[in-house]
């Protein structure tokens, strides 16, 4: 029988929540522990595993938890590192799970975990912009941290004062998420920063973000670097090898929210992503109605810029420091992807009856707005504004990242303009 311990950290500190027991991935089950559940400041893990005595089944144990890890090649690439099979879920948790995305961290029985700050080369960093998911696959096995989604990604620490990256080990918290460039998706890096804020300038919160130019800005030499929204620096600060550690905030995807597995993130085949994700808005956020119009602002943008990569992994419900408080987190992996040929042209999930964005029209979203379950005059009030403050905002951006030297930038513009939602608008 093995055996993880579950932590969740509330208000800067690991509280134990519980274990996940089990011979191997294929019957592991979490449940609360008595200690937890009779703690009075106790909160769910996710929506999806509320309080209870009872232990959870092992496919809503898996679809909670592997959520919690990378997919696709940089998963294989992991598990390659570890000499796991990437389909043991549990043996990858366990080596990377120490700091994952939001405030869980998955350890063994009696496991002690040191803290630290690995200072990173320039050439290092280097070496992480030129050479690919291995790359990041080998500095997440080293920090045992895990990283959702398919592309190469690492958590590093980022110090502003000396303008210096760090590898977190141990249960050392990260800072920014730093993605490599994709080799076969031309400009993805300044696509990203692009789309980023092109979308802030549209009013949608988005982390702050910025390139990573190691060398004279090729493909293979610039990172794309988003701060951790789910981190922050409290006012009293503890030192881990001389720097400012930052505390965690919790957070969990509406696919974990929703139960649903990581491999069905995709709404293709079902016509209700849209509107569980409203319902989950309704039924759990502290600011429900500020938070539905956020999401639907959200929407409207990925349509408008052809993102049609927007799943429901891409959203997000954060927790305050004391795991009450639930809102809708920010806009994060916003890029077009209507702009590489490549790409498929269908929206994520099912908007008013429709997915493909050469095929989605005004009357889609009133008929989604309904679905939604919010008002149809507030919501097309919104798309109108959106739409009309688009074209403006996408430029403003593509020429601030032109005169940063990024000159793909107006290239983007164009194709975003031509292969975008915005032109059936």
């Amino acid at each position: 029988m093995r055996t993880l311990n579950v932590s969740i950290e509330r208000e800067g500190k690991l509280v134990p929540a519980g274990m996940i027991c089990g011979e191997g991935s294929s019957d592991a089950r979490f449940q609360y522990s008595d200690s937890y559940l009779s703690d009075p400041k106790a909160a769910a893990l996710s929506v999806s595993l509320p309080l209870t005595e009872k232990p959870y089944s092992a496919r809503q144990t898996r679809t909670f938890f592997e959520g919690l890890l990378p997919e696709g090649f940089t998963r294989l690439s992991v598990a390659q590192w570890m000499h796991f099979d990437e389909r043991d879920y549990l043996s990858i948790l366990h080596a990377l799970g120490r700091e994952c995305i939001g405030a869980i961290s998955v350890t063994e029985e009696d496991e002690k975990v040191e803290e630290s700050y690995t200072k990173l080369t320039k050439e290092q960093v280097r070496e992480l912009a030129a050479e690919g998911a291995e790359k990041s696959a080998e500095l997440v096995t080293k920090a045992h941290l895990s990283l959702t989604g398919a592309s190469g990604k690492v958590g590093l620490y980022h110090s502003g004062n000396s303008n210096s990256w760090y590898l977190p080990g141990g249960t050392a918290p990260s800072t920014h998420i730093v993605k490599q460039s994709h080799v076969r998706l031309d400009a993805i890096v300044t696509n990203e920063q692009l789309s980023l804020i092109t979308a802030r300038r549209c009013g949608i919160e988005v982390p702050h973000s910025f390139i990573i130019n190691t060398g004279k800005g090729t493909e293979r030499e610039v990172l794309f670097a988003t701060e951790r929204y789910d981190r922050f620096f409290p006012k009293e600060q503890r030192l881990v090898n001389g720097l400012p550690c930052p505390m965690r905030l919790h957070q969990e995807d509406f696919a974990q929210a929703m139960g649903i597995p990581s491999s069905e993130k995709y709404g293709h085949g079902s016509d209700s992503y849209l509107k569980e994700m409203f319902d989950i808005l309704r039924r759990y956020s502290s600011n429900p109605i500020a938070d539905q119009l956020r999401l639907w602002d959200t929407i409207v943008f990925d349509f408008l810029i052809g993102n049609t990569d927007a799943h429901i992994k891409n959203f997000s419900l954060l927790y305050g420091t004391d795991l009450k408080e639930i809102r809708l987190a920010p806009v994060y992996d916003l890029v077009s992807t209507t702009v590489y040929e490549q790409s498929t042209r269908d929206m994520a999930f099912c908007i008013g009856g429709a997915y493909s964005v050469d095929e989605l029209t005004e009357e889609h979203f009133r008929r989604a707005a309904g679905e939604a379950g919010i008002g149809e005059r507030i919501a097309m009030l919104r798309f109108f504004r959106m739409r009309d403050q688009f074209r403006a905002a996408l430029h403003q951006s593509a020429e601030e990242l032109s005169a940063q030297g990024y000159q793909k930038a107006a290239w983007l513009e164009d194709k975003i303009l031509s292969g975008g939602g915005i032109r059936n608008v």
